[in-house]
């Protein structure tokens, strides 16, 4: 894989032109930036591309904050580590953003990966269609990453509604208890599927149940035609990627801003 071609792929088809993320959501292109608004309280918000410099960054994240906290919305600045000016990280924490941990964008041709991994004996793998099978995701979620996923299982279910070809769910079940999920979204129309999800619950770790899930996503974005996957890799799971052949191209930070945190002096 050209890793200079996949970066430049990846920007201009995902970050410069993202669909609207759930029913009702918009995509604008403003300011330097192209941001996501969210149509319910639950929808994700969030600058996905920039294109500042020296002179126009400032204004730029000011003019964000001013229009999310308008909402009253918390949204995210989505960071990588080839933005410009060099100096965005400290603009975005002088305006009151925090940091979250940083990942990795891990990159991988389809064809290139090998896609008969074995699911672990004891795990099924059952696709999720409908509010159930959001519990059950939600509940994997809650118990591998220790968060709480009730939000990103209401945006899941309105996908799954709305827009159902394009996104697959899969839990992975030991007998009637969820120790893993994980998901695929299709973008239609560019060369990328993403991975996302895959957290295991502590005692089913190192036993083969991310490794199943990323060939069974895998399968079915070979089934479409898709050249490119995706994952925004944690410290975890990355050495896993990197052994079945994705290539690290970028780290990726989130910077949150929160509803009524005051501006920096002079923004």
């Amino acid at each position: 894989m050209d890793s200079t071609e996949a970066l430049t792929a990846y920007d201009q088809q995902i970050r410069q032109s993202p669909d609207p993320d759930g029913p009702g959501g918009r995509v604008e292109r403003t300011d330097g930036v192209v941001r996501h608004v969210g149509a319910a309280a639950h929808d994700w918000n969030g600058v996905v591309w920039s294109d500042l410099d020296q002179d126009t960054a400032d204004a730029a994240i000011a003019a964000q904050v001013r229009l999310f906290g308008g909402l009253g919305r918390e949204f995210e600045w989505k960071l990588y580590s080839h933005d410009l000016p060099a100096d965005l990280p400290e603009r975005l924490l002088a305006a009151g953003f925090t940091p979250e941990p940083a990942e990795t964008l891990m990159v991988t041709e389809v064809d290139a990966l090998a896609l008969d991994a074995t699911v672990p004996e004891g795990i099924e793998l059952v696709p999720v269609t409908d509010e159930a099978g959001v519990r059950l995701m939600v509940a994997a979620h809650d118990r591998a990453f220790g968060s709480d996923g009730s939000a990103l299982g209401r945006q899941v279910l309105d996908q799954l509604t709305a827009a159902p070809d394009t996104l697959a769910v899969v839990v992975a079940m030991a007998g009637d208890e969820p120790v893993s999920s994980a998901r695929i979204e299709f973008r239609p129309g560019t060369d990328f599927a993403g991975l996302w999800g895959g957290g295991t619950v502590a005692e089913w770790r190192g036993r083969g149940v991310y490794r199943s899930l990323i060939a069974h996503r895998a399968r079915l974005a070979a089934a479409r035609g898709v050249r490119y996957l995706q994952v925004d890799a944690s410290s975890e799971s990355r050495p896993i990627l990197r052994r079945l052949g994705f290539t690290e191209l970028a780290t990726t930070t989130p910077y949150v801003y929160a509803p009524g945190e005051p501006l920096s002096p002079g923004a």
